[in-house]
């Protein structure tokens, strides 16, 4: 399994990245970097550390610092920190640098290179992604499979407009025009994602781990668990991109999917960011993602020992 991975690495992308180093089989060959939960400067900074601490050499290509229309991106500091990692402070000094080409670029390339081989995973906004189908339309067709964490399959947001998830949010357009451009993708929702939690007793146990792996999670997941434990409708420890990693690495981990058309709403005052679902079909279009809806948690959190030991 080849696997590119697009990242605004914040602290649960970290545990993605993670997860797919650790993975039997698997392969990581680049990764690229977008703006999203931190600014691409400083997500760049935190792939580098998280690279590290697994002791992997993978080539990071920086990529877009702001979404395809500026004015309105935020980071989400409440939940990643200023940093991205939580505020992690135990962050080595790095001797490794940064690929001198742009992560749109680097995805074609790539992807022309060895078409129909890589799984793309953009755990952040889909910017680099949208570009890449911008610089060549063959692109999607060069992608083995898609598969991306992000939107809203019942308006349950996150975000100011309270219909929409953050990484849809971040870069509506982009989004938009990704969805446009692939035939079929597989959609890991923020509504799965709130479905699918680990007990905080489960992640107590992670957090107990005492390898490098082990201490740099629960390190850079304190900031995130206070802000969730804030909330009563938060049923647990959220794993956003950890289970869009994970149906990649282990697709007999779906337990529940259906084909849908799903398209951006880019100019809705309240709504814009919202990824619309047509699901009677009234659209009269393709389906173009495959939405999970239920997965085998108790298999992820198989992965994550695996990732911490």
């Amino acid at each position: 399994m080849r696997i590119l991975i697009d990242t605004d690495c914040g602290v649960d992308d970290a545990q993605a990245i993670m997860m797919a180093l650790r993975q039997p089989g698997a392969t990581v060959e680049a990764i690229t970097t977008v703006t999203g939960n931190a600014h691409v400067k400083h997500v760049n900074r935190n792939v580098l550390t998280v690279l590290d601490v697994m002791g992997a050499d993978v080539p990071v290509f920086p990529g877009a610092d702001q979404p395809l229309v500026p004015g309105y991106w935020e980071a989400e500091a409440r939940v990643h920190g200023e940093d991205g990692l939580g505020g992690y402070t135990n962050r080595p000094a790095t001797a490794r640098q940064l690929e001198a080409e742009p992560a749109a670029a680097a995805l074609v390339r790539l992807a022309s290179e060895a078409p129909g081989q890589y799984i793309l995973v953009a755990l952040g906004p889909l910017t680099n992604v949208a570009l890449a189908c911008r610089l060549d339309p063959l692109f999607p067709d060069k992608i083995r499979q898609l598969v991306f964490m992000g939107g809203t399959i019942s308006a349950l947001g996150n975000t100011r407009n309270v219909t929409a998830e953050f990484n849809a949010y971040c870069d509506p357009e982009a989004a938009e025009i990704v969805l446009d451009a692939f035939a079929q993708a597989t959609m890991l929702s923020w509504e799965t994602t709130l479905k699918h939690p680990f007990t905080w007793e489960q992640y107590d146990a992670l957090a107990a781990t005492d390898t490098p792996a082990g201490r740099f999670f629960r390190d850079t997941t304190i900031t995130t668990v206070d802000y969730l434990r804030q909330f009563r409708q938060v049923p647990g420890y959220l794993l956003p991109d950890p289970l869009a990693m994970a149906i990649t690495l282990r697709p007999e981990l779906v337990r529940e999917s259906a084909m849908h058309y799903a398209r951006v709403e880019l100019q809705g005052r309240a709504t814009r960011g919202q990824t619309v679902i047509d699901y009677m079909g009234l659209l009269e279009r393709e389906s173009n993602v495959s939405i999970v809806t239920g997965l085998d948690t108790a298999g992820v959190y198989a992965l994550y020992q695996q990732m911490l030991a």
